[in-house]
């Protein structure tokens, strides 16, 4: 694994989240009102048609979007489910943590796994009647959520979406993995997403008892009495150990080995778990990795805080990871649940980032809300520990292995078996102090390129500082799509690049970097080859700086307008004038068919596709719109 981005409850990227978990943080919260209304379908117990919890984890800024990045007009914008847009953010974020430029994977093989079981936005719109059941609702069935990043990127591999239920993202995972082994992609990306927007699935969920009361997950615990429902948005970056190693790229773990499968008839119903299915899973993907059970020394567990599957899952890690383990080194086992809520189809993927991270930092943070251990399990026999604060992972003479769990109500159980990665020496900088480093920056607007400066000043004079000048320059050429808006500062420090980048540097002293930082400006190709040499270390950098706007239905629509600056400002961001014909703007034969529903909406008159066919300027837009605005008054 090379890269990796998630949008969870209290953290924006893995970063954060690991700071979360390491300080032991409850990042639930009450719902927000924009979802449902919580408060008044709240009530205890199982009540019909009521939900027993009032909390969940909620992702903060879930309408937030940069429209105009992505190439999207404000009405495409806030007509595409949240859950497209912030898992094509997230791709790109996950894309540069792992050093792959997306202009160079344009066209590849590379695939696209997502993991996903709601389309709440599409649900929404439909459940308001069939006049919304538009051509438009059509980019909002689950399909178009790998479809949307395949599209996007020119990824032309598999593009898949997986649903298994609450196993969805692992198994997304597992067939990544066949994908890379078969050959059949070089390179895969691999997503879970989950944004709850409306109260059905979690009345159902109160109906079966599945829903925690107070809103949190207390996997462990004698007071388990279900899950908190949260949002995800988390991405992985997948590529083959030999050609990530040839490439030069950071591994972050290894996925050792990875096992599904489905219970069968060894349970009693479709929806009972199996103890039999969960340990032969275990089993398959300890064997895949080539791995003795015992070896493993972590767990991130399904780890629901269900009354019935806490003590089935558990039981199963004894008997499979159990077997032959020293009794001075017990399996710690732990749920990221207790932390953010249960992402659902999602929560494969966010649980596999949060032990890639255990494996990176060699410590196990502790599982919240265990105060009294469920008396169902026997803890005195079983050679498993839930940690109750920050643990380090024993030392062992070998990589530490992490083991990934998941299980859905499908009956479909999956696992994946990690094992650290070969830790990346400091390189140390062989440059003489008085050479000039040239550091190239570039955004989609002017304001981004601003606050994307701002963002490498801070990492120049914080984490940055312990990577050599020349990484960090070369990484920032080589390793990231090179854009429209751009800068070019030279220093002979990570001080004196920080100063450049705040305006207080010098014009660069060697005629050659002179002449490279005004051909790129220009826009013009540079061989970063010549500049920086063949070698160097891929190091961390700041991720892209979204201009973001807010996109939410029945929010956009400013009556103050008159109707030509109505439709032009939802239909288009490009620039205009009065001969610029509609088609070269964004406004093609679908936004038309999209246009003609919302001036229906707004007139209260029936327009007549054909009047709008006629219509083929902004000029002619314009007249044609005052002729509407006159009739309907």
């Amino acid at each position: 694994m090379i890269g990796m981005a998630c949008r969870l409850p209290g953290a924006s990227g893995p970063d954060a989240l690991w700071d979360l978990l390491r300080e032991g943080v409850d990042a639930t919260g009450v719902t927000p009102s924009e979802r449902y209304d919580a408060d008044a379908l709240h009530a205890p117990g199982r009540a019909p048609g009521k939900l027993a919890a009032r909390r969940g984890g909620y992702v903060d800024g879930i309408a937030e979007f940069d429209a105009e990045f992505f190439g999207m007009s404000d009405a495409e914008a806030v007509e595409i489910d949240p859950q497209q847009r912030l898992l094509l953010m997230t791709a790109w974020e996950a894309l540069e943590d792992a050093g792959q430029r997306p202009d160079r994977l344009a066209g590849s093989r590379t695939g696209v796994f997502v993991g996903c079981s709601r389309a709440d936005y599409l649900e929404n719109a439909l459940q308001r009647g069939l006049e919304e059941a538009t051509a438009a609702q059509l980019g909002n069935v689950r399909s178009l959520l790998p479809a949307r990043v395949s599209h996007f990127f020119d990824l032309r591999g598999p593009s898949v979406v997986v649903d298994t239920a609450c196993s969805s993202s692992l198994v997304a995972v597992h067939q990544a993995v066949q994908s890379l082994r078969a050959g059949e992609s070089p390179v895969a990306l691999v997503a879970g997403v989950n944004l709850p927007l409306r109260p059905h699935e979690g009345v159902m969920m109160s109906q079966a008892g599945g829903m925690a009361p107070d809103g949190r997950s207390k996997f462990g615990d004698a007071r388990a009495d279900g899950h908190a429902p949260s949002d995800a948005v988390s991405v992985v970056v997948l590529k083959p150990l030999a050609a990530a190693l040839a490439d030069g790229d950071r591994v972050r773990a290894v996925i050792a080995g990875s096992a599904i499968g489905n219970d069968g008839r060894t349970s009693d119903t479709v929806l009972s778990p199996s103890l039999t299915g969960q340990c032969d899973v275990l089993r398959l993907a300890c064997a895949d990795a080539g791995l003795s059970p015992s070896d493993v020394d972590f767990v991130e567990a399904h780890g629901s805080g269900s009354p019935l599957l806490d003590p089935l899952e558990l039981t199963a890690l004894d008997r499979v990871l159990g077997e032959g383990r020293p009794a001075d080194r017990p399996l710690l086992v732990g749920s990221v649940k207790s932390n953010v809520g249960h992402a659902e189809a999602a929560s494969g993927l966010t649980g596999l980032i949060k032990a890639v991270l255990c494996l990176e930092h060699h410590q196990v943070p502790a599982s919240l809300h265990v105060v009294d251990p469920n008396p169902q399990v026997p803890w005195d026999e079983l050679p498993l520990e839930i940690p109750a604060r920050l643990r380090d992972l024993p030392e062992l003479g070998r990589p530490a292995v992490a083991g990934v769990s998941a299980q859905g109500s499908s009956a479909l159980n999956a696992h994946v078996v990690l094992r650290q990665a070969e830790p990346q020496e400091p390189r140390e900088d062989q440059a003489d102090p008085a050479d000039e480093h040239l550091l190239v920056l570039s955004a989609a607007t002017p304001e981004a390129l601003a606050d994307l400066a701002r963002a490498y000043v801070d990492h120049l004079r914080g984490p940055g500082a312990g990577f050599a000048l020349r990484d960090i320059c070369r990484s920032a050429a080589t390793r990231r799509q090179h854009l429209q808006h751009r800068l070019a500062v030279v220093g002979r420090s990570h001080a004196e690049l920080a100063d450049a980048l705040e305006g207080k540097g010098r014009a660069p002293a060697d005629p050659v970097l002179a002449e490279i930082a005004d051909q790129y400006c220009a826009g013009g190709p540079v061989d970063w080859d010549e500049v920086f040499g063949p070698d160097g270390a891929f190091v961390p950098l700041p991720t892209y700086p979204w201009q973001t706007q807010r996109y939410w239905p029945g929010e956009q629509h400013d009556e103050g307008d008159d109707l030509a600056t109505w439709i032009l400002g939802r239909h288009t961001r490009t620039r205009f004038h009065a001969d610029s014909a509609l088609v070269d703007i964004g406004i093609d034969s679908l936004a038309k068919l999209q246009l003609v529903v919302e001036l229906q909406k707004r007139t209260g008159r029936e327009v007549d596709l054909g009047e709008l066919d006629q219509v083929r300027t902004v000029g002619d837009l314009r007249r044609w719109a005052r002729e509407l605005e006159g009739a309907a008054r």
